[in-house]
């Protein structure tokens, strides 16, 4: 069984990075036909995710985002390929939170 582990660090806070961990189960729901459980906490969330062949969570803290996923023996094969989508959908998401912040930053110096 194929294991991927993708931590990422950030400076949004909770609030923002729980919107981004939304938009993520939301993309992988339609996309991938995973099924995805939020469970909220005080200082972090837990997203489950799973489908045939594939479980997992994405832990979500106001600093960080700690993605851990099992992949059956079918989609064990194609790990590297899986881990590389999901980093680039993870990184786009968070560098497009990134630029939202400077421009809210930019518009407020304006101001």
């Amino acid at each position: 069984m194929a294991e991927i582990r993708i931590h990422r660090a950030h400076q949004l806070g909770l609030p923002k990075a729980r919107d981004i961990a939304w938009k993520w189960a939301e993309e992988v729901e339609q996309k991938f036909g995973m099924a995805c459980t939020i469970v909220e906490g005080d200082y972090s969330d837990t997203v489950q995710f799973k489908r045939s062949g594939c479980n997992g969570t994405l832990v979500v803290a106001g600093d960080h985002f700690e993605l851990n996923a099992k992949l059956g023996f079918l989609l064990g094969a194609f790990a590297n390929t899986i881990e590389a989508e999901i980093t680039k959908n993870l990184d786009t998401l968070l560098d497009g939170s990134s630029a939202a912040a400077k421009k809210t930053a930019a518009r407020k110096k304006r101001a």
